[in-house]
């Protein structure tokens, strides 16, 4: 399991696992779809209409970076994301939250739960869900997309089995990192 070897002498895994793999629809996808077909052919039609109009050079590539944006939109983003989640680990010790991940490169992201103010479950029919860490902005309809490339999305275990249990784990384990928090000392 990445990330196993920067755990804390004091530290002990409680639990570790990975989203679900493959390719995947979800919920925000419904808005999704309808939108990446219709820019997908826009861009396929205007491209098609300079081309037929013989129009200058510069015309006949403006609608090529539109096309590439379509067909990732249409099919890319999907093969993209499932490929992000086969290089995703989650952990949780009794001192932290742990994500691993990254296309090009590994990324450690650590959540201290003595620390941890917030978290949150979405949970499905069949018992699989996201465990979200910290306060999800109001109105966020997109959170269920994958982040765009150089953008901060809220860290969080993403499509994992049992995610009633593991939201319990955590639960437990926060409190219990919470009551060996060393007192904070006030200067007066």
């Amino acid at each position: 399991m990445p990330g196993m070897d920067k755990l804390s002498s004091s530290e002990n895994v409680l639990w570790s696992g990975r989203p679900r793999q493959g390719l995947m629809l979800r919920g925000a996808d419904m808005m999704m779809i309808p939108f990446s077909l219709l820019w997908g052919g826009f861009a396929v039609y205007w491209e098609m209409s300079v081309i037929a109009a013989d129009a200058p050079l510069m015309f006949k590539l403006w609608g090529i970076p539109f096309i590439l944006m379509g067909i990732h939109m249409v099919i890319g983003r999907f093969f993209i994301e499932a490929w992000q989640r086969s290089r995703t680990f989650y952990m949780i010790t009794n001192e932290r939250a742990i994500i691993t991940s990254g296309l090009f490169q590994q990324r450690v992201k650590s959540i201290e739960l003595r620390t941890l103010v917030e978290f949150a479950l979405t949970e499905g029919r069949s018992g699989e869900g996201t465990i979200s860490f910290g306060v999800t902005p109001a109105g966020d309809m997109f959170s269920g997309l994958t982040s765009w490339p150089g953008v901060e999305s809220q860290p969080r275990f993403d499509t994992v089995p049992d995610a009633r249990n593991v939201y319990e784990l955590i639960r437990s384990a926060s409190y219990e990192a919470s009551r060996t928090r060393p007192a904070v000392q006030l200067q007066g």
